[in-house]
């Protein structure tokens, strides 16, 4: 049998290159070599969005058709929404008891989150718990794999440790202990320099753009501050639209001479700039194709043949969850 992979995505709007190079190029690199389940986590998403569920309802079909564009498989591939699989929930309930308050505090990804969305003292029950949901989440199906991006390691350290003190309490071979696979590019910068490409700070090149918006958002990226003009000597490191290029320019040998030229002042931002512009549009033209054949009946019809599939398996974890901690069916 297969090895499993299991990943997902909160619907909180489309999902940019960011993702791709954290998660989604894995998952499509993987997705024959492992059986593959993938989770609309909208129950998670409202944690911070729970006055906006209409948001969120709307978000998940953009998202699977981004599944698609980058050429996700459903036939081999299941797709489901995590609020239509109600033995996660039963999951998270049981391990928030192997979970301390001072542990959920000290995870390092929610700390940051926290202080981005400005939550310090609007803090909620339900964002600081979502660890153990995603916990849930992760060894519902049995992940031997987690693909993610680097941010997300801390999630997985902490889904070892629910395994890990489950398995002390209530015997071995219940669940299955993960492991995270981070992409090639463990973090984009965001176009804005700063050190995630996020949806909510808005500094993100989505998937799903056209070639006049990436165009415009390439031309406005923030590059290197103490250049005043073309024919100053360059920074290569730190620098934004070079990050860019080592990741989706194939041309290793274009890319290694711009960045001696604009070391040397030879180059300027906009030329470096337009060729970046030019790199990300090809990359992105067959998944804007891919996308334009995707309609919502499709999106439907592979959520709920997805869900049915991720749903056979959850109850069959529970049944041993349930077995091992309550003597239960």
């Amino acid at each position: 049998m297969k090895k499993r992979m299991l990943t997902g995505d909160r619907p909180t709007g489309p999902l940019h290159l960011g993702h791709y190079v954290g998660s989604l190029a894995n998952r499509v690199a993987l997705q024959h070599t492992y059986e593959t389940f993938i989770l609309i986590a909208d129950v998670q998403a409202l944690t911070d969005h729970f006055d906006r569920p209409e948001f969120l309802r709307r978000n998940i079909r953009e998202v699977v058709k981004d599944y698609l564009a980058v050429g996700l498989d459903p036939t081999i591939v299941s797709i489901a929404v995590q609020s239509h699989i109600p033995e996660i929930a039963e999951l998270a309930i049981y391990y928030l008891n192997l979970v301390t308050v001072a542990r959920l505090l000290r995870n390092p990804t929610v700390k940051d989150e926290v202080r981005q969305k400005g939550m310090e003292e609007t803090l909620s029950a339900g964002f600081l718990c979502y660890p153990v949901h995603q916990a849930a989440d992760i060894t519902i199906f049995c992940a031997d794999l987690v693909p993610v991006g680097k941010d997300q390691l801390p999630m997985i350290e902490q889904t070892v440790e629910i395994v890990r003190r489950f398995h002390g309490l209530y015997g071995d071979g219940v669940l299955v202990e993960p492991h995270a696979l981070v992409g090639e590019v463990d973090r984009l910068v965001g176009t804005d320099g700063q050190t995630k490409m996020s949806k909510s700070l808005g500094n993100a090149i989505y998937l799903s753009d056209d070639d006049k918006t990436v165009t415009d958002k390439v031309m406005r990226m923030y590059t290197d501050p103490t250049r005043i003009r073309a024919t100053d000597p360059g920074h290569v490191a730190g620098n934004p639209v070079f990050a860019y290029h080592d990741a989706f320019n194939p041309d290793k040998a274009e890319v290694a001479n711009l960045k001696t030229q604009y070391e040397q002042g030879k180059v300027g931002d906009v030329e470096v700039k337009r060729r970046l512009a030019r790199c990300l549009n090809l990359f992105l033209a067959p998944i804007r194709e891919r996308r334009m054949n995707v309609n919502d009946a499709m999106v439907e019809a592979i959520l709920e043949e997805g869900t049915r599939r991720a749903r056979c398996v959850a109850e069959e974890t529970m049944k041993r969850v349930r077995s091992a901690l309550l003597s239960l069916p």
